[in-house]
């Protein structure tokens, strides 16, 4: 149950203190000669983002994708909770990429988050220009919290609105490992170890938790195509299981796949391994990407 609590809420960075270690140790990105780092997109100190290039040159300005990092909506940041395989992997691809920092708990509530996560998403389409990226290919990426707030960015128009953005300006919206697609049900299953930080999350107020459900948005509009993976845990499956069937429901394309792996181990390495080219979700991730943002 406490491995299954920690992977619930993407606390990863709350694991044992050796692999807290391990993974601040491995997942921090190296400076490329095309980033740009700490750029600002809002007024606020967590309001800044690192942006990378394609490590070679394009025809065309390349599309783009945006990660949120995780840590159970309260800790983590760009530098220690994106992973650098993803990076490296998306890069040579021939892709852009773009990871975010964004306000946490108890600094800011879930809602802000959200807000945070719109605010960069329209500050670098405003921006397209300058960073050499094409702003009508966009693909917006989470893992574990980061899922959640991906999800709920895709699916609540409120949140690009107010970036003057539609759904539909996102080509799709990648889900890695998240929970919390459903809150009231997340947190009816919620053991000891992860009430309080459902609780700090999500509060008390049924009307609010269905509120900052992704499955309660499912209905259109929503981001046009999402790819939802997740690990062996039975939790993490019926909420990505019942989220594609609800956003299938409303005409939004989803693939929704399990990928290798069990417990905290296994939704670490859905983070930290993305990009390696012998982990399974790679090649999964490679083919979406090329289908969602084809034909140019």
């Amino acid at each position: 149950m406490r491995v299954i609590g920690w992977v619930v809420a993407g606390l990863f960075l709350a694991g044992p203190p050796a692999l807290a270690r391990q993974q601040v140790e491995t997942a921090a990105a190296p400076v490329a000669a095309a980033s740009k780092r700490d750029l600002a997109y809002g007024a606020l100190p967590a309001q800044k983002l690192d942006f990378y290039l394609p490590t070679r040159a394009t025809h065309a300005p390349p599309p783009l994708v945006v990660f949120v990092h995780g840590g159970g909506w309260r800790m983590g940041n760009k530098e220690n909770a994106t992973g650098t395989p993803k990076i490296a992997h998306l890069r040579d691809a021939g892709y852009a990429f773009a990871t975010i920092d964004y306000r946490l708990i108890p600094e800011a509530p879930v809602e802000r988050q959200a807000e945070d996560v719109a605010a960069a998403l329209g500050w670098l389409i405003a921006h397209a220009r300058e960073l050499g990226f094409d702003p009508n290919h966009v693909v917006l990426m989470g893992h574990s919290a980061g899922a959640h707030l991906s999800a709920l960015v895709g699916t609540d128009p409120q949140y690009l609105e107010k970036q003057g953005l539609a759904p539909e300006r996102l080509r799709g919206v990648i889900l890695l490992d998240g929970a919390a697609y459903d809150v009231p049900a997340q947190l009816a299953e919620a053991g000891r170890f992860m009430q309080p930080i459902y609780d700090q999350a999500f509060g008390s107020d049924p009307a609010r938790q269905r509120r900052l459900s992704p499955i309660t948005h499912a209905a259109a509009p929503n981001a046009p195509s999402f790819l939802i993976l997740h690990v062996d845990r039975a939790d993490g499956t019926r909420q990505s299981e019942a989220l594609a069937a609800a956003l299938r429901a409303a005409g939004s394309k989803v693939v929704v796949q399990g990928i290798e792996g069990r417990g905290l181990r296994g939704h670490v390495a859905m983070n930290r391994q993305l990009g390696a080219a012998d982990y399974p979700a790679t090649a999964i991730v490679d083919r979406w990407l090329s289908a969602t943002f084809s034909p140019r």
